[in-house]
């Protein structure tokens, strides 16, 4: 993923930025180091045999019927409140704040990548159609609601370090932005939407543009906030999911019913959200409500750690913090499970045992639910890399073909690229050589999507052959 330590995601709140997407968990990349920071070193051998590999065209989703979310309407007007009223380093908002009136948006920048067009008109018919939020597409040169700025990696880490992209109030340019004075950038500061810019690096893969978009716009049209608990959301700091989901529009559709306006304050909202949800989701009603608790900052902090980019050491003993205190805690939810993701993601370079325990304890977790379905998939991916890496090559092929449906739903062509790629190298030392190859060949479509140059999709095939060896 797109990197970002705790410090700069903190550092980037409090100064008015919401940044996105966090600490997206590598989930294409095989990390067998035990390290999040950095992608995993190969041997240059182990990096020859595919760098004769014949890529095909890149591959790209296709859109997907709508789907709805199975919530009750207690529980996402709980969840909507939290997500309005507050920012991620747990600043208060006093005040709802949305786009009134008409919504337009261009696109400007030196270098704009070609997949940016289809995945942002892929987006915005999915807010026409699921969040009834109508936006329009403007020319470069007019003034606009919102400003899509392309710009490359090396310039967006300058002024906002350790960050993927951002969005921010009250500017319409990258030039504006850097002259801006501090105070005209917060979030607490700005009672009703008018302008703001989205800041995307061109030189990134495909997905991760995507993914920028998705949580980016999302933030620039509606919820500020994050919260691990939601299993079903892009508004969670885990990242498993790379694109709105049904939630998330249902989230963005209340932000823009007739019923709120911009300055309304918490008690106001809350006492409108009923009504909305009951018109808008009527299959939400009385519906069982699991009642949550905050997660205590103790599990919060450990966690960032855990995914910052402190010494391993450090940061093995966070995730073990982060899993003891979800068991005194008693969770069995998703962010039990990414406590236990974690601590075996992170224990794999120093203790196979753990991280055997560890992952099993969160695909567990995970695999109990169908709104997990997604996080599952991620850690049988680390599971199938590790049954690879040790020569079992039949559990690396049941768990690696088990979770490319997921993937594949998910939309997430990183994940699916390496599933894909694991099960090709298991069906090879399997003897199923016709099956290995054909299999492999899809792969490296996703791959391109999902990892943009070819020389990426071939260190990354090279890595995944490596572990086999």
């Amino acid at each position: 993923m797109h990197k970002r330590t705790a410090t700069g995601i903190k550092n980037s709140i409090e100064n008015g930025l919401k940044t996105g997407p966090l600490l997206r968990l590598l989930a294409g990349t095989v990390l067998l180091a035990g390290c999040m920071t950095t992608a995993p070193k190969t041997p240059d051998t182990a990096r020859a045999a595919p760098a004769a590999l014949d890529l095909p065209p890149m591959k790209i989703f296709s859109p997907a019927p709508t789907q709805t979310t199975t919530r009750s309407n207690a529980s996402i007007a709980r969840d909507f409140l939290d997500l309005s009223f507050a920012l991620e380093t747990g600043a208060t908002l006093e005040r709802f704040t949305r786009f009134e009136g008409p919504i337009t948006l261009r696109i400007t920048g030196e270098r704009i990548p070609a997949s940016l067009g289809y995945d942002l008109s892929r987006l915005m018919d999915r807010f026409r159609s699921e969040a009834g939020i109508e936006i329009t597409r403007v020319p470069a040169n007019q003034p606009a609601s919102i400003t899509i700025e392309t710009l490359t990696q090396d310039e967006l880490s300058r002024r906002a370090p350790n960050t993927a992209c951002i969005v921010v109030p009250n500017v319409s340019s990258w030039q504006e932005f850097r002259h801006a004075r501090r105070a005209n950038l917060s979030w607490t500061q700005v009672e009703r939407r008018e302008r703001l810019a989205v800041f995307i690096p061109e030189n990134v893969p495909p997905q991760e543009i995507r993914d920028c978009l998705h949580e980016e716009l999302a933030q620039a049209l509606g919820p500020l906030n994050d919260l691990y608990r939601l299993p079903d959301s892009v508004f969670n700091d885990d990242n498993i999911h790379s694109v709105l989901t049904p939630f998330d529009m249902l989230i963005l559709r209340a932000t823009y019913a007739p019923e709120l306006r911009s300055g309304m304050t918490r008690d106001q909202v809350a006492a409108a959200l009923p009504g909305i949800l009951a018109r808008i989701h009527p299959a939400g009603a009385g519906r069982a409500t699991v009642p949550v608790q905050p997660p205590p900052p103790a599990w919060t902090q450990a966690v960032l750690t855990a995914m910052g980019d402190a010494p391993l050491p450090q940061r093995r003993r966070a995730a073990e913090l982060a899993v003891a205190i979800a068991r005194n805690e008693g969770w069995s939810d998703s962010r039990a499970g990414f406590s236990w993701f974690l601590m075996g993601r992170l224990a794999v370079s120093s203790d196979r045992a753990q991280a055997h325990l560890a992952l099993d304890e969160a695909y567990r977790i995970y695999a109990a639910r169908p709104e997990t379905r997604f996080h599952a998939a991620h850690v049988a991916m680390q599971r199938a890399a590790l049954a690879l890496s040790e020569h079992r090559y039949q559990a690396a092929y049941e768990l690696s073909a088990g979770a490319i449906d997921a993937a594949r739903d998910a939309e997430n062509a990183a994940l699916l690229a390496s599933l894909m790629l694991t099960e090709s190298e298991a069906l090879e030392k399997l003897g199923r050589t016709q099956d290995a190859r054909s299999v492999r060949l899809d792969s490296l479509g996703w791959a391109r999507y999902g990892f943009g140059s070819d020389d990426e999709v071939r260190a990354r095939a090279a890595e995944i052959a490596a572990l086999a060896r």
